[in-house]
């Protein structure tokens, strides 16, 4: 019988930082590598879809939950963080990210990671006429923390990174949820961080040898479906698929379908 029931731990990081994680199911091992406002509580229905047929850790990427930060912050830094997570996996593993995740997992797995193969959810990539019109929002959203102001850093990322209209994120601030997202506001710097300015980095991605699967919802919006398009079209090999779903994000059954197919095979 499948163990779904997570069982916690904690890695060292290269420069020392606790990096905390909840494995769950058998198999062979899979990180979940979540984008802003996740945690591993936000990653546990996918974990849960999964479990039947891979040991899979979801983390909390430094900067949230129980896992530390130490300053100065650097992406390389959350490359060492997988690196350290797939040690403790057992020196191998797939990778599936979503957003500014399917970004750091690329970049991971490019970098030279032992990564059995790649999944990739909507990386937030600026390509076909939204490119080059992208600006690198970390200054901006370190500046609002610094002030104390993290519920106009959470604006800012929705509404310049995630393009949500400004009457609707208005309407989020009464919303039960808004305090987890100013929880959540510093670690939009990391994120912001690993996108920088949008631009698909193609020459890197075209050095990924794995296996990849770029997943896209059918219910986002047409500038991310453009981006997996690109992202799957700089990936040698790589497959790009659309999933029936809402706005950047599809059912945790219906992806686990799709990657067992795809990671599996």
């Amino acid at each position: 019988m499948t163990d779904t029931t997570p069982a916690v731990g904690t890695v060292r990081s290269a420069d020392g930082t606790t990096i905390a994680y909840e494995r769950s199911g058998e198999g062979p091992a899979m990180v979940l590598v979540g984008g802003a406002f996740n945690d591993r509580s936000t990653t546990r229905a996918v974990a849960a879809a999964l479990a039947g047929d891979f040991t899979v850790f979801g983390y909390d990427r430094r900067g949230r939950g129980d896992s530390g930060d130490t300053a100065p912050y650097a992406v390389r830094r959350e490359i060492e963080d997988l690196a350290a997570l797939i040690e403790a996996a057992g020196g191998t593993a797939y990778l599936y990210g979503v957003s500014s995740g399917a970004i750091l997992a690329a970049l991971a797995t490019a970098a030279g990671l032992p990564v059995a193969g790649l999944a990739l959810f909507e990386p937030p990539f600026q390509v076909g006429p939204r490119a080059g019109s992208g600006t690198a929002l970390a200054p901006r959203l370190a500046e609002l923390v610094a002030a104390g102001r993290r519920g106009d850093a959470v604006e800012c990322f929705l509404l310049d990174a995630v393009g949500i209209p400004a009457d609707q994120v208005r309407g989020m601030r009464d919303q039960p949820m808004w305090p987890w997202l100013e929880l959540m506001a510093p670690s939009l710097v990391h994120d912001a961080t690993v996108t920088g300015d949008g631009t698909l980095p193609a020459e890197l991605l075209a050095g990924i040898s794995v296996p990849t699967v770029v997943v896209e919802s059918t219910g986002s919006p047409d500038w991310l479906r453009d981006a997996a398009g690109a992202t799957a079209g700089a990936v040698p090999g790589a497959r790009r698929v659309s999933l029936a779903g809402g706005f950047h994000e599809v059912p945790a059954e219906l992806l686990a379908v799709e990657l067992r197919r795809f990671l599996r095979s």
